[in-house]
């Protein structure tokens, strides 16, 4: 293949991808006709989180990729981005002047995958499957507008809404809203284990062993009915341990693409080579790095502390240190290329000054140096963390204002404790469940967020979110969105570090892998094929 570059506009939910031809082995993708794929997600049942793919527990990224390729949505984000476009749904739309009153139509002949009709009351089931059991991963939290969902026959559902949301529409683009059969799924229990049923674009056969998920294979649903084109019919999702074990796969022809996560030495590696039968694609992303903050936990209670960390840690130094090329600093929330994006905290900190941070803890009289711990998990967002937090612990140490100890933990572990409130400085990534600056606030700020973070702002909560959701157009909203914005940069409950590119390998055998992984890292099996690309 030709070293080329694809150039697309890169604006919001239509993100530019680059192609780079990189090196590897000459051999092409074991196994029969399917596409095999390599991901360094881990998939794992537990007594703490025993239904990692029931959508009404499911919130990571991982889970979401499996569940989108078999569970449908009444909406769904195109390829290529924008907003929403029906998906088992006929037609959608708000009815309505106040955005309170959402209805859809389903498709007409909509099955499951086992043949079994899809109805309004399927889908009035599974989002109040979700409102009821209310799991505590936080994903109902998405749901929570919902005040009632009436039917009208088979095929007419309505969303009668408690406050004003335009954001509504993506999230029923979400897993949480995915349509379950009341067969196969309790109305009032998570589904425990690995299987998942539904009426998407593919059935799963999940590969089990030691309770994890080691290989999923998505065979193309012949009852499938909805606006993605499939243009293959077997794809395996594979999980590889570290991201070294998923090149090596890659490289000897045992897998045919690689996703997330590579490591920032092997896409150096790929970005120099020579050879030309693999292809890395980078793409412009949407996640975000940030700390955490438990605002009740002794150690960061005084605001004090957490601006003084916001003035000292430098992220440009971080990033190029860790990521190169991969990432870029971030100083919102908000990425920058997301409509309402605010520079709040370079605004409120500018570049980093020790001799400011010691004068913010010693105005609040606050002893140095302040002793701290940082948590992270040290295998669920890439190969690189552990070095990431090494940098921020020398950065604050060498202040001299703080005396900072770091701790990596599994993710298994790690996601409970920070839950139960157990850390007071802690690392998390965000990969969006849509593109909107509300999903970058929310989730962390309002009531049933996903941290379940002790800070509370009232203005944020009861007057800023729901002002911005009454916005149908996002720009119209960025007033009160920058508004959010700043009171975080102020109260610094979150701590934004950096946002990162997204990047997968192919081989060249392999079409459509430019459009495999979209804005929010959906990964969009469906899209791959067999063949020389152009």
């Amino acid at each position: 293949m030709n070293r080329k570059t694809l150039v697309l506009p890169a604006v919001i939910g239509l993100l530019a991808p680059v192609l780079v031809a990189c090196g590897g082995s000459d051999s092409g993708a074991a196994g029969d006709d399917a596409i095999v794929v390599g991901t360094t997600d881990r998939f794992a049942a537990s007594k703490e989180a025993p239904a990692p793919l029931d959508p009404a527990y499911a919130y990571d990224v991982g889970p979401w990729n499996v569940l989108r390729q078999t569970i449908q949505t009444l909406m769904t984000l195109p390829d290529g981005g924008g907003d929403p476009q029906p998906e088992a749904a006929e037609r959608c739309g708000f009815t309505d002047t106040g955005n309170e009153r959402y209805a859809c139509t389903l498709r007409e002949g909509l099955k499951f995958a086992d043949g079994d009709p899809v109805t309004a009351d399927d889908v009035k089931f599974s989002i109040g499957r979700a409102l009821r059991i209310q799991a505590d991963s936080g994903v109902f939290a998405l749901l929570s507008s919902i005040d009632t969902v009436e039917t009208k026959g088979d095929h007419e559902v309505i969303f009668h809404l408690k406050t004003a949301d335009a954001t509504f529409p993506f999230k029923l683009s979400t897993p949480v809203a995915g349509i379950v059969n009341p067969d196969d799924y309790d109305k009032n229990k998570l589904r425990d284990g690995f299987a998942v049923d539904g009426s998407g674009p593919y059935t799963l056969e999940a590969e089990v062993k030691n309770d994890k998920l080691v290989n999923a294979v998505f065979t193309k649903n012949p009852n499938y009915q909805g606006q993605l084109k499939v243009k293959n019919d077997k794809v395996e999702l594979r999980s590889f341990g570290t991201a070294d074990a998923m090149g090596t796969a890659l490289n000897k022809g045992e897998i045919s693409m690689m996703a997330r996560t590579m490591s920032p030495a092997q896409i150096r590696k790929l970005q120099n080579a020579k050879s030309t039968d693999i292809d890395l694609i980078e793409q412009p992303g949407l996640e975000i790095r940030y700390l955490g903050f438990n605002t009740n936990d002794p150690s960061v209670k005084s605001k004090a502390v957490r601006q003084a960390m916001a003035q000292v840690i430098n992220r440009g130094e971080l990033v190029s240190d860790v990521y190169g090329t991969g990432a870029d600093p971030l100083y919102s929330m908000v990425p920058t290329t997301v409509t309402g994006h605010a520079n709040s905290f370079f605004n409120k900190y500018g570049a980093p000054d020790t001799a400011k941070a010691k004068a913010l803890l010693s105005e609040a009289n606050v002893t140095t140096p302040v002793k701290l711990t940082l948590h992270y998990t040290d295998d669920h967002y890439g190969p690189a963390t552990t070095e990431e937090f090494e940098q921020l612990k020398k950065q604050l140490n060498d202040s001299g204002l703080f005396e900072v100890d770091i701790k990596g933990e599994k993710w298994g572990t790690f996601r409970p404790n920070e839950q139960k409130g157990k850390y007071g400085v802690y690392g998390m990534g965000w990969f969006p469940d849509f593109p909107d600056a509300d999903n970058y606030l929310a989730p962390f700020l309002d009531k049933n967020n996903t941290l379940n973070s002790t800070y509370a702002n009232p203005e944020i909560r009861n007057s800023l979110i729901p002002e911005s959701r009454r916005q149908a157009d996002r720009l119209t909203a960025s007033r009160s969105i920058e508004e959010i914005q700043n009171i975080v940069a102020e109260d610094v409950p979150v701590l934004p570090l950096w946002q990162g590119k997204q990047y997968i390998a192919a081989r060249d055998d392999i079409t459509g892998a430019e459009r495999a992984l979209n804005s929010t890292a959906t990964l969009q099996l469906w899209e791959l094929g067999h063949g020389v690309s152009d």
